[in-house]
Formats: C-alpha cells, sequence, structure tokens
C-alpha cells in the first residue's frame, strides 16, 4: 500500500511510523518524520494541491493529520479526485471547528456533555458566567490548535478571554478524571481503540496555561470495566448517526474528550482528527495494521474489518516544549542527544527543522519521547530517562506525566 499523510507534527510522525510496512510519503512533514517516509513541500492547507500530489505518486490512500485542512475541505478536494482519503469532509468536521454545532450535534444525538451557552457580547457572556458560577469554562468557538479554552476562578479572566474571541461557548465545569477515546468511522460503523489519558497544562501539578498537550499514557488500569462499550454507546455511536442523518456522513476519526462524572461519561469537546499527543501512546500499542484500518475506513468497509487488537504493555510520552510555549515559541534552537538509546523509548518529531545539517527546534512542542513497558510505571521510567538525555536551550517539559498509574 502507498500513503499520503499530511501535516508536520507528533501526531503524523506517530501515523507515518505506525503504517509501515506501507510505501509512506508526509507533506510537509519534519526533520524526523523523513526518517520514515519521503518528504514533499505541499501546503496542508491547499486541497487542490494535495489532491494533484496524491494523484502525482498514485497513492491508495490519503490521511489527513491536522484539523485546520479538514475544516478547510481538504478531504473533499482529495475524494473528487478520486482518491481515497481518511478524514472527514468540511461539513462534519465542524464538530470541531465550531463547538456551537458540536452542542448542537449533541443535543440533537442525546450525547451527555455540559450545559452551555453561545455568546458574542460582553452582555451574553457575563450572564452565561453568572448562571454557571466558578470554576469558569470559556471555549473559543473556532479553531484554536487546543490553546482556545481557560478554564479558571478568576472572573475577570474569564471575561477577557471572552472578549478577545468573536464568539466563545461557556459551559458549566465538569468534575471528575478525564478520558481520551478514538473512535475509527466509515460513515457507518465505528469501533473504538485504547483510551488514553493526557495533560493539557504547561506545568507540573496542572498549573499554568492549556496547551496541546504535554503528555499521555495508555492503558487506563483505574478506568472502571466496560468504559468504552458505554462510550461507545452513550456517545460515539449517536453522535455518527445524527452527522448521517444531516446529510454529513463521519469518514475518519472521531475524537471524543470527556469527564468521568459522578453521572456517567460526559463529553467536553470533540476533535475530527487524532488527538496529539494521545495518539503517539495509542498507535504504539496498535497491534492491527493501522493502514488496513484507514483504508477501510475511507472506503467504506470498516464493518468487515477484524476486531481491533491492541498489544499488551504500556506508553507514555512526554513533551518537550521550546522556551514561551504556548505563548510565541522560540525556533532555531539546536537539539543534542537525538543519537542516544534507550531501551524501550524512542523519540518523534513535533516541531523540527534541519538547519545547516542540523536538527533545530520549529515550533512550541518541539519533541515527543515515548517509553515503553510491561506496566505505565516501566514505561514512564523509559521516557525520562532519555528525556534526560536530550538538550536544547531553553526547552521545558513536565516532570508529573503518569505519575503514579
Amino acid at each position: 500500500m502507498r500513503v499520503l499523510v499530511i501535516g508536520s507534527g507528533g501526531r503524523e510522525h506517530a501515523i507515518c511510523r505506525a503504517l509501515r510496512p506501507a510505501e509512506v510519503h508526509c507533506a510537509p512533514g519534519n526533520a524526523g518524520i523523513a526518517e520514515v517516509a519521503r518528504l514533499h513541500d505541499v501546503s496542508p492547507l491547499d486541497g487542490s494541491s494535495v489532491a494533484a500530489l496524491a494523484l502525482d505518486l498514485a497513492v491508495d490512500l490519503v490521511v489527513i493529520g491536522p484539523e485546520a485542512p479538514l475544516v478547510a475541505g481538504v478531504a473533499d478536494a482529495v475524494r473528487a479526485v478520486g482518491v481515497p482519503c481518511f478524514g472527514p469532509s468540511r461539513e462534519p468536521a465542524a464538530i470541531e471547528g465550531s463547538k456551537s454545532f458540536a452542542k448542537s450535534v449533541m443535543e440533537a444525538a442525546g450525547v451527555p456533555t455540559a450545559r452551555a451557552f453561545s455568546c458574542t457580547t460582553p452582555e451574553e457572556a457575563l450572564d452565561a458566567l453568572d448562571t454557571f458560577g466558578p470554576p469558569y469554562v470559556v471555549k473559543d468557538d473556532g479553531l484554536a490548535a487546543g490553546k482556545g479554552v481557560v478554564v479558571t476562578s478568576d472572573r475577570s479572566a474569564a471575561l477577557a478571554h471572552a472578549a478577545a474571541c468573536e464568539r466563545v461557548v461557556i459551559e458549566e465545569y465538569l468534575d471528575g478524571p478525564e478520558v481520551s477515546l478514538f473512535a475509527l468511522c466509515d460513515g457507518k460503523t465505528a469501533v473504538a481503540l485504547q483510551p488514553a489519558q493526557d495533560f493539557k497544562r504547561a506545568h507540573d501539578g496542572d498549573e499554568g496555561p492549556n496547551t496541546g498537550g504535554m503528555g499521555a499514557y495508555t492503558p487506563l488500569t483505574w478506568a472502571p470495566e466496560g468504559l468504552v462499550d458505554e462510550i461507545m454507546t452513550t456517545v460515539v455511536t449517536p453522535t455518527v448517526n445524527e452527522l448521517a442523518r444531516r446529510g454529513m456522513p463521519y469518514t475518519g476519526v472521531l475524537y471524543a474528550g470527556l469527564a468521568l462524572t459522578s453521572k456517567g461519561p460526559k463529553v467536553i469537546e470533540f476533535n475530527a482528527r487524532f488527538g496529539d499527543p494521545e495518539t503517539q501512546v495509542v498507535l504504539d500499542r496498535l497491534e492491527t495494521p493501522l493502514a488496513d484500518l484507514l483504508l477501510a475506513c475511507a472506503t467504506g468497509e470498516l464493518a468487515a474489518q477484524p476486531a481491533v487488537v491492541s498489544r499488551p504493555g504500556a506508553a507514555v510520552t512526554v513533551v518537550i516544549a521550546a522556551e514561551n510555549y504556548p505563548g510565541t515559541p522560540v525556533k532555531g534552537d539546536p537539539i543534542e542527544g537525538l543519537s542516544e538509546e534507550v531501551e524501550g523509548a524512542y523519540v518523534l518529531h513535533a516541531g523540527t527543522a534541519l538547519k545547516d545539517g542540523r536538527v533545530v527546534s520549529n515550533g512550541g512542542r518541539v519533541l515527543n519521547v515515548v517509553g515503553t513497558g510491561d506496566t505505565v510505571a516501566e514505561a514512564r521510567a523509559r521516557a525520562y530517562e532519555l528525556v534526560g538525555r536530550i538538550e536544547m536551550r531553553g526547552s521545558f517539559h513536565r516532570t508529573d506525566i503518569a505519575e503514579g498509574r
């Protein structure tokens, strides 16, 4: 099989790695992806160029990694030239592109989620904040690369975030541990991958601003028995059915970010793509060939696939971030220690580039260090051992990813 992956982050590196032994191409990729795929200098947001590249390479499948190309309709451009594509079309991708749209779908489908108000004026935002009380949850209605959410007990900070956005969704705070579940969908059928948990705050102890994610682990040994079946029954299947009812069949991965509340799982957010950095650990544990699963989704044949199988053991990933992330990250710093080896651990590149033959930082989240082992504790130890051998000026990472799990 020949596959073209669109994107340039750690998620795409994990996808390219997991697609082997398929022949893998990536546009535009990064310094690490170049080791497992042939790179092409094409913008992920240029649908016509992506479609033309897919035809030129005669690929069997296009996999779109990031959310922005999906919301922009790049999957539609690929399908229009007859190439199977893993990733939702523009209309259903609005389940991530618009929090208001996602809430309307959940309401129509009866999916459990937080009560919420969509606000466009300061007066509406003020009323919504007063209705729910602290802690306040204020979400930019559009795409914000995982950084458009403010959770705070500071009313003025909540109002300031609302004022900085054209439209916000203000919702009740959901208490309880969070879980990420990926469901692969072909428009009719959906199957779950192994759940994971990520860490969104920038600093230890869940302090600091929200980020795109500073680490993740799987499996969730503490999760209630039957959790995945419950989420598929109450969340994923009703959502996929509602989108199909609206004439928007969902083909791709539906990411459900959930809080396990005292009243059961409730949706915090939907994403229209693989979550980052949860993908890095979930795909590490996937035994079923990824290329077969994604092609089956793209061609409507998911129901005919054997049951998804995950390998035993655990995986933990730790993000090494650039100075000033999640603000305006410093780029161009050389990275040392990438050739270091630790048994059961490896590095995925998230925001890197080659400059004068050296790997340098080129984004906010620069590297994902993945550790594997029989247990979460063993995987965690291996990940942090390798993190300790990597050096980059001004970089930082959380030291408590999967601690005590």
